[in-house]
């Protein structure tokens, strides 16, 4: 059983708050909306548990691609599959928790090495790696679910 401070409840914060709205948001616009965000989290099995790992991303046709380094855990993960894919998920938001506003995005769907020497060599120009060391490859992720949501203003 989970203990609250003297007053406190367990409602979630944005009930909490008078006036805000959770919003549902279409595909189209959850996709959109994680084009414009820098940074990601990327979701993934690794031995048989979840991991997470932080990247940077970008939208390609509607397609999610992210750099891998050399030797890295998504590479490695990567070349066992033999071009099939894995299932992973993808999740990017913009919330500011002092004014509790903001959007989170999911995408779920396969991830696949870009095997393409030009297509490579495009996402190496235009991702540039926030970590030391040789980004040698790209990632995409082709989305078959994207869902997401808006803390928004609303009447009280």
């Amino acid at each position: 059983m989970k203990s609250h401070p003297a007053g406190a409840t367990a409602a979630s914060p944005a009930a909490s708050v008078p006036g805000r709205q959770l919003e549902e948001l279409s595909a189209d616009e959850a996709l959109q909306l994680l084009g414009t965000a820098e940074l990601g989290r990327i979701v993934y099995t690794r031995h048989a548990l979840p991991a997470v790992r932080p990247v940077n991303h970008l939208l390609d046709a509607g397609d999610i691609i992210v750099r891998v380094q050399d030797g890295s855990t998504l590479a490695a993960l990567l070349a066992t599959q033999q071009g099939a894919g894995v299932v992973v998920a993808y999740e990017a938001d913009a919330i500011d928790p002092g004014a509790r506003l903001g959007w989170s995005v999911v995408a779920t769907g396969y991830a696949t090495a870009v095997t393409d020497p030009d297509e490579i060599e495009r996402y190496v120009r235009l991702l540039e790696p926030w970590a030391a060391g040789s980004a040698s490859g790209a990632i995409r992720i082709r989305p078959d679910l994207v869902t997401g949501f808006r803390l928004r203003e609303g009447s009280p």
